[in-house]
């Protein structure tokens, strides 16, 4: 019963990932498949694009908020069905030292529903903003830390996705440089370098010298 509840779980953080938020918007506001236009991502930089300003606000918002809420869901599922004698597996088996672990697959779960929307045929965006959720839930300080750089490095080369990378690099660095269990280094070494791999296609337009800014179409 603990491994089938711990599923339902993860199932449950992939699902709130997968809200097609940029997507959602398309359709209300325009009647568009936003993945047919600019970068065809969903994520709020193609939104900012493609219906404007406040669209991609809002965007930007709710999926920084999915990655918070996976974490806190499961912040506190998971230590409730530890605690639960309906779900013990042994008496010599410590269920609690599980709950890292499954917060922190929650965390991953929550990343691929964003980039792999079971709603949108395992398409989506490239989770660097639910990245910065889940960051900022696990912890407060490499989270402001990873937005700060992204913050800065989009003032100085108003690349987005130079912004992105270099935050989910920062984000690794800074979860290595302090104490934090091992269970959360991993999520964020593991969720950063997704996020990079995510962007993929604009590295290569980085390195070629043709990625568009802010204000330029993809």
């Amino acid at each position: 019963m603990f491994w089938i509840a711990s599923a339902i779980g993860l199932l449950i953080a992939y699902l709130l990932g997968s809200i097609p938020t940029g997507y959602s918007l398309g359709k209300i506001l325009r009647d568009i498949d936003i993945r047919e236009y600019g970068s065809k991502s969903t994520g709020a930089t193609n939104v900012l694009r493609t219906l404007g300003k406040g669209p991609a606000l809002f965007v930007l918002v709710v999926d920084v908020l999915k990655g918070v809420a996976a974490i806190l869901f499961a912040s506190w599922y998971y230590p409730w069905i530890a605690a639960e004698p309906l779900f013990a597996i042994s008496v010599n088996f410590d269920l609690q030292s599980w709950v890292p672990w499954f917060v922190c697959l929650s965390g991953l779960a929550v990343l691929v529903g964003h980039g792999r929307s079971i709603w949108l045929k395992f398409t989506g965006g490239k989770s660097a903003a639910t990245g910065l959720g889940v960051l900022l839930a696990i912890s407060l300080f490499v989270g402001i830390g990873a937005a700060a750089v992204w913050g800065i490095t989009l003032a100085v080369s108003r690349i987005v996705s130079l912004s992105s990378i270099l935050a989910a690099v920062t984000a690794i660095i800074l979860i290595l440089s302090f104490e934090h269990q091992l269970p959360y280094r991993l999520l964020v070494i593991a969720g950063g370098l997704y996020v990079i791999v995510r962007h993929h296609a604009n590295i290569r337009r980085l390195i070629a010298g043709v990625e568009p800014r802010l204000g330029q179409f993809n």
